[in-house]
């Protein structure tokens, strides 16, 4: 989004407000050494596998930003079964999902500024045209999924984008 802001932690003023995040990894995934990492599992920008039995799947938590068309976009990862695993590679490519029933998994991330997330249920819906998967949390009181039911404003964005931006 094009909007000049002044950042709170450096004061450095920015032509734009990056309105996406991501995190390059699952948290267990983080939690390996090098060398575990390179006998226990797989990783590219969209898909991760540990020990042939752990699964995830990178997706898109929008969060609606209040007065704007744009939402606020965390790419997090998702945990899934075997079973929906093996269901959303099957349609990774597909032009046509919309039959799809979402699938469930499991928020796998520590996003800075939350609590460490613990068992925070998601959906995770298949998208055509090889794009990400959209995540929706399920009902809960965890702030995350609050401001995905509810939207944030422009300066919640800033919020959060300010110290990350400086990590």
């Amino acid at each position: 989004m094009n909007r000049n802001w002044t950042c709170s932690c450096c004061g450095k003023t920015f032509d734009r407000i990056p309105m996406d995040l991501g995190i390059s990894a699952p948290q267990n995934w983080l939690a390996l050494s090098e060398a575990e990492r390179q006998t226990r599992g797989k990783i590219d920008p969209d898909l991760c596998i540990i020990d042939n039995r752990e699964f995830y799947v990178r997706g898109c938590l929008e969060i609606p930003v209040i007065g704007s068309d744009q939402p606020f976009v965390w790419g997090v990862w998702i945990s899934v079964s075997k079973a929906s695993w093996d269901r959303i590679l099957e349609l990774w490519q597909a032009d046509d999902v919309s039959d799809e029933p979402p699938r469930f998994g499991w928020l796998s991330n520590w996003i800075s500024g939350y609590p460490e997330p613990r068992e925070i249920k998601c959906n995770l819906h298949i998208r055509p045209g090889n794009l990400r998967p959209a995540v929706e949390l399920q009902l809960s009181d965890y702030p995350l999924a609050i401001e995905q039911r509810e939207g944030i404003s422009m300066e919640r964005v800033m919020e959060i984008v300010s110290p990350i931006l400086h990590q």
